[in-house]
This record gives C-alpha cells, sequence and structure tokens, in this order.
C-alpha cells in the first residue's frame, strides 16, 4: 500500500512559544511542574505517559513508554514489575533516561539520571489506590516473559479473583516503584525553521548549572 504522503515529506512548522534561559526557573523541577500543568489544561491525551529508556550492563539498550506517577525534588517516579526486563535491566545498570513529549503544546522534555527503588511503604500506599483489576493483575503477570498464550494471562485473572475474591489485595513482592534521580533536564521548545529552543540543567552539587544547546 502506498502511503498519501512520502515518510521524507512529513514534516511541521513549529511556532507557539520561544524559551529563552534569560526567562526560565533557577529550579527546574518548578519549570517542569509548570509545563505539566500547561500540559493538562491543553488536554494532551496522557500527559504522564514518557518514554523509559534503560540499558543493559554491557551497554544494550531498550525503550518503553511508562506513566509518570509523582515528581518532586527527589525525582520522578513511575511503578512496574521489578521481574520484568527494565527492572533487571536497572537493578545490573540504575541509570536512566526519560522523554516526555507533548505534540500539542510543541514542547518536550529529556530527563537522566541515576534510578533507585521507592521505599515499600510509597509502593504499597500507590500500588492501593489503583483499580482492583490492576492490582489483580499485578501477581497473574509475570512481565516481559514469554507466555504460550494468552489463556495464561486469563486463567490466571480468574485464580487470582477466587483467591482475593473483592477483597484486600496485597502488594506483591515482587512490584514498586522507581524514582530516577535527574542529573541533567532538558526542556526543548519547537521553533520556525528548525532552530528548535534547548534548554539544559546541569547539576553542579546542590544548585543546577543553565545551559543553551544548539538545535
Amino acid at each position: 500500500m502506498t502511503p498519501p504522503v512520502s515518510i521524507a515529506d512529513l514534516r511541521r512548522e513549529y511556532a507557539l512559544a520561544r524559551l529563552d534561559e534569560k526567562d526560565v526557573s533557577r529550579d527546574p523541577i518548578a519549570g517542569f511542574a509548570r509545563w505539566f500543568v500547561e500540559a493538562q489544561a491543553a488536554e494532551v491525551e496522557e500527559p504522564n505517559a514518557m518514554v523509559l529508556a534503560t540499558a543493559t550492563s554491557d551497554g544494550i539498550p531498550s525503550a518503553r513508554v511508562v506513566l509518570l506517577k509523582g515528581f518532586d525534588e527527589q525525582g520522578f517516579v513511575f511503578f512496574t514489575d521489578y521481574r520484568s526486563r527494565k527492572g533487571s535491566e536497572l537493578e545490573a545498570n540504575p541509570r536512566a533516561a526519560l522523554v516526555m513529549h507533548w505534540s500539542e503544546l510543541e514542547r518536550q522534555v529529556r530527563i537522566t539520571g541515576a534510578v533507585e527503588r521507592t521505599s515499600a511503604e510509597d509502593s504499597e500506599a500507590y500500588f492501593r489506590s489503583r483499580p482492583l483489576g490492576s492490582r489483580l493483575g499485578a501477581w497473574v503477570s509475570h512481565q516481559s516473559m514469554a507466555i504460550p498464550s494468552r489463556a495464561v494471562l486469563e486463567n490466571g485473572l480468574r485464580e487470582a479473583e477466587r483467591r482475593f475474591g473483592d477483597g484486600d489485595v496485597p502488594l506483591p513482592p515482587h512490584w514498586g516503584g522507581y524514582r530516577v534521580n535527574p542529573d541533567t533536564i532538558e526542556f526543548w521548545q519547537g521553533r520556525e525553521n528548525r532552530l528548535h529552543d534547548r534548554i539544559r540543567y546541569v547539576r553542579a552539587g546542590e544548585r543546577w548549572r543553565i545551559e543553551r544547546l544548539a538545535p
């Protein structure tokens, strides 16, 4: 099938806003919070969706979309099965990169940093806030493991429903959160002629150094 437009010809111009290092917040977390609120106000679909990139200890990369579930001065938090591919890679090589893209605002945020598990208390609190089906699913799926058919999951869900019913579903020992503690945060704003604005914050001790990058 011939596409209506050649892939090489797909492009758009960016002209919604600008980003100047003289005007940005000195604190990148505050800047991120402002952009995140603006993404919600713009009704971006799943504004907390982000690409998480990890790598094995010998540098083989992998990436997938996960959901941001919290952020503060300590870092950016997501939750997963610790036995998953990302979990295995983070245990062996505890560094990661995150990318959030808000097309409606012509914006992108890139984050890199060291990764650590959240506390058991934080994992428990978030787990209990999830819908019942999601809590049951965490017991059923050994994430990233090869399975013979979907029936394995469906049978496992029925067994979990019999086991836990509609009552308390405890936090699985293999499930919880990770926190990416940033050492760089880059804000990207689309501009005309592909001369985009890129402002990067680099952690320097207890402070952040701000620099402009060429697009």
